[in-house]
């Protein structure tokens, strides 16, 4: 199989059990094909994008400990990470020209994702709600539409998306611990510890493809479209430490930490 096979069934298929589907332990890139771009995704028919006023809104932490809101935050989450693989399949058939070694390395994330929305959707079902029971909406998606290279996708993915799930998972873990659930909060932290390779890997090849002589911060800034923007890569209780291990430099931690979450 050849890494633009993988993508295309990732990206393409209807099938949910396919998109999850491991990829071989090696890949061929000597034909990358031409560029695509798809204005959506595959998906099943339970899983297709919804108007977004029809979606259910992410459980406040506090109401963690009711079983019910726990399953809605698994099954939200889910759809994120599902949408995040996507994405990342996108990317690949998007910009074929990219190298050969980061179009790699992207396909060795792709798998963490792959895992990821199976251990949501896994407790998302041990809580009562299969995966496809809510309408899910197409945030990170659409936001995708806007990247024209390389760099906007790790501009706008890996340092902000998987960025603010820095701080967005260990909140939820605390939270579910809270309630009592365990098992859940492992979750959270296991993709916490990904999430920094994730990072990682976002600024090791934003520092490659930039451009000579400009700063890691003014890349990332100047390749996010808007509504993203650099305050969306953190979350309200900030990860210093695992920003500093996914290695970010201070500098550029520093003027995160400064910017108020969200806005």
């Amino acid at each position: 199989m050849s890494i633009r096979e993988f993508a295309e069934r990732v990206l393409l298929s209807s099938s949910l059990d396919e998109k999850l589907a491991a990829a071989p332990r090696q890949l061929d890139d000597s034909n990358p094909g031409p560029p695509i771009f798809p204005k959506w995704p595959g998906r099943p028919a339970e899983l297709v994008v919804a108007p977004r006023r029809s979606t259910p809104q992410m459980p406040a932490p506090g109401a963690m400990e009711r079983i019910e809101s726990r399953a809605i935050a698994h099954h939200i989450m889910a759809n994120h990470e599902l949408q995040a693989l996507e994405v990342m399949g996108l990317v690949l058939c998007a910009f074929p020209d990219a190298p050969t070694e980061f179009r790699a390395g992207l396909v060795e994330v792709m798998s963490d994702e792959q895992r990821h929305t199976r251990m949501h959707i896994e407790r998302g079902t041990a809580c009562g709600l299969s995966f496809g029971d809510l309408p899910v909406n197409g945030y990170i998606w659409k936001k995708a539409q806007s990247f024209t290279c390389p760099l906007d996708y790790l501009a706008g993915l890996p340092l902000v998306f998987e960025g603010a799930n820095l701080d967005h998972t260990l909140a939820f873990a605390e939270a579910f611990d809270r309630g009592g659930d365990r098992r859940g909060a492992t979750v959270l932290r296991t993709i916490h510890r990904d999430e920094i390779r994730h990072v990682r890997f976002g600024i090791e090849w934003l520092r490659r493809m930039k451009p000579p002589g400009a700063s890691d911060w003014d890349t990332f800034a100047g390749h996010l479209h808007w509504p993203l923007r650099p305050s969306k890569a953190r979350g309200e209780d900030f990860q210093r430490q695992a920003r500093l291990e996914a290695g970010l430099d201070a500098d550029f931690v520093d003027r995160l930490e400064s910017l108020q979450a969200g806005q």
